[in-house]
């Protein structure tokens, strides 16, 4: 236990090293040899190499924190979890833990595929540290969750895969714990079952329970998570505010280093004279009223979204919009690079980051816009669209791509990079006005 009364989870220089054998003999040699070597006064022979699975990490979380982990598969998320949850012991380091853990890391993990779905409850709760008392005080909350009817009953062998993971998600969230440990488990089952699964994230969240969420969506640590971290090769790369370690992550996820802006700031002092398009769009990006200072820009840079402009009803440029009226968004794009078919792709956020709407130029209904762009010609893109949404704030992302066999490498993206605030006098909730129409048929 800790003696820091605030603290849940403290993760003291950590590490997890394997040993890989190429064949079983290997093994066996290792076991045997090296010994017998050095009796004989030689220098013993290592049959194996060695995979370091987690490398010195270290990090806190405090009581009522949610945390998230993100990184590449193999990163060593999964391998972490399994340490802080007490099922798997670290080569070097330690984990000191002030409360109860329910970890949802292999769903089902524990189940008897010969015991009933009750017997596999209390199966089940016994392994994740429930007494039998408290087992059967939440039994029928249980049941009711995953909502798989008299199967209860039956062996879980008879179930469905959907089933078995709404059972074992079911004992898992039912519980009151002190810490949860959720390693990419909420989108289990059918969609109403994963409504129902971030209903109950959300609960314990809003109950104060201390969460380690691990997920490969940037729009989920967004949007739950106090705080994240980003693994890579077994280390802790970047901690801190969740929006900035997803921009991090899809660094990573592209392969792409953000090049240096300090040659990237050409500008043309140009003013609105007329409402053409290459008369509103001789400014630059970062001067337009609504640019977002905090947006994160990542690409090749081998096209460049150098300007845009936005208006209604053929107004000059603002973002100030109505809803229920189409909005057109103009985009100025430079190429040094010669290209066949550039997707070009506008995508709608909220501003803790769930996204709205995103489409581009190659999956539009109307078909994919074709066009050879040359190197050190410029482009104008216009998007149109229809502005469904209710009033509030919302943030435009911008970008062009290429596509290398099959590929989509970016170009310029610039995520996040224009603040607009949407006006609807009409009473209605939620992102999109839907245009409900409600009458009396008798």
């Amino acid at each position: 236990m800790s003696c820091e009364t605030d603290m849940a989870v403290k993760v003291n220089h950590v590490g997890k090293t394997y040993q890989l054998y190429h064949t079983p003999k290997d093994r066996i040699k290792q076991m045997l040899l090296p010994r017998l070597q050095r009796r004989l006064g030689r220098e013993a022979r290592q049959y194996y190499t060695q995979h370091h699975a987690l490398r010195d990490v270290s990090f806190s979380l405090q009581k009522g924190e949610t945390l998230g982990v993100i990184g590449r598969n193999g990163a060593g998320k999964s391998t972490l979890l399994q340490i802080i949850s007490g099922t798997l012991q670290p080569t070097s380091g330690e984990v000191i833990v002030n409360g109860r853990i329910a970890a949802l890391l292999e769903l089902g993990a524990g189940f008897n595929a010969e015991f009933s779905g009750r017997e596999n409850i209390f199966l089940y709760g016994a392994i994740l540290g429930l007494e039998g008392n408290e087992i059967e005080a939440r039994y029928d909350e249980i049941v009711e969750f995953a909502a798989i009817g008299d199967f209860i009953e039956q062996p879980v062998k008879t179930y469905s895969s959907g089933m078995f993971v709404r059972l074992a998600f079911a004992v898992a969230a039912c519980l009151e714990p002190d810490i949860l440990i959720v390693d990419e488990a909420l989108a289990v089952g059918d969609v109403k079952f994963q409504a129902k699964c971030f209903r109950r994230f959300e609960e314990l969240i809003s109950r104060g329970v201390t969460i380690l969420f691990v997920t490969h969506s940037t729009e989920q640590i967004v949007r739950h998570c106090d705080r994240a971290i980003l693994l890579h090769d077994g280390t802790v790369v970047h901690d801190g505010d969740p929006r900035e370690v997803s921009n991090r992550y899809m660094d990573l996820m592209f392969g792409v280093e953000a090049p240096d802006l300090a040659h990237d700031t050409e500008t043309t002092n140009g003013i609105e004279a007329s409402n053409s398009p290459e008369a509103v769009l001789l400014g630059r990006f970062e001067e337009r009223p609504g640019y977002n200072p905090s947006e994160y820009r990542w690409g090749d840079r081998l096209a460049s979204i150098r300007d845009f402009h936005i208006s209604q009803d053929g107004s000059a440029h603002t973002v100030l919009l109505e809803s229920g009226k189409p909005v057109i968004v103009r985009a100025k794009v430079d190429f040094s690079k010669t290209v066949e078919d550039p997707i070009f792709g506008l995508a709608i956020k909220t501003p803790d980051g769930v996204m709205v709407y995103a489409s581009n130029s190659r999956d539009q209904k109307s078909g994919p816009l074709k066009r050879l762009v040359k190197a050190g010609e410029s482009l104008i893109i216009k998007y149109t669209f229809d502005n469904r949404l209710v009033a509030g704030d919302y943030l435009l992302s911008l970008g062009v791509a290429r596509d290398e066999g099959g590929q989509i490498v970016p170009m310029d993206r610039r995520f996040d990079s224009i603040h607009v605030e949407v006006s609807n006098p009409d009473r209605m909730g939620g992102l999109a006005d839907f245009e409900l129409r409600v009458c009396l048929e008798c």
